[in-house]
């Protein structure tokens, strides 16, 4: 059971130092540059081409005398014709025909339920122990703190000079 919990943190320490050794020789490798880059080169000018003269624009002559739009007259609008009037009949003065009764039904005759005591169980009387640590009566308004994590220090990076 020890051995590959051992196997497990020795692959870490390794698997952190090669990363770290990385970083390093990163860091090292950025300060061996030179302080500043060589000046960039200038851009040669492109020649400006001369622009030739713009043709003017024509002028359309106006709109002087226009026909009249023709009109034309409409028919006038139809009537709608008159509908004969409707004559109901009147209604015969037949009394309706009168609903027959619904026959009584007769009440039923039930027989008295039988008057017998159920018996009743006797309660036990059973008392719990007292608890070991009493419940707390207010919740907690705080968090609780969170450990640091230490840090390694072969694992960080080397201090700058």
């Amino acid at each position: 059971m020890a051995s590959p919990k051992c196997f497990f943190i020795l692959s870490m320490i390794i698997t952190l130092a090669s990363l770290s050794s990385n970083g390093v020789l990163a860091a090292r490798h950025l300060l061996e540059t030179p302080a500043a880059p060589p000046p960039a080169l200038a851009l040669p000018k492109i020649p400006s081409l001369p622009n030739p003269p713009m043709p003017s624009i024509p002028t359309l002559p106006k709109p002087n005398g226009l026909p009249p739009l023709p009109t034309t007259q409409l028919p006038p609008i139809p009537t709608a014709p008159t509908l004969p009037k409707l004559t109901i009949p009147p209604l015969s003065s037949n009394p309706l025909p009168t609903l027959p009764t619904n026959p009584s039904l007769p009440k039923p005759n039930l027989a008295p339920l039988p008057s017998s005591q159920i018996p009743t169980l006797p309660s036990p009387k059973v008392t719990l122990p007292p608890l070991a640590t009493p419940l707390p009566t207010a919740i907690p308004t705080t968090m609780p703190s969170i450990p640091t994590i230490p840090t390694i220090p072969f694992l960080s990076p080397p201090p700058s000079n």
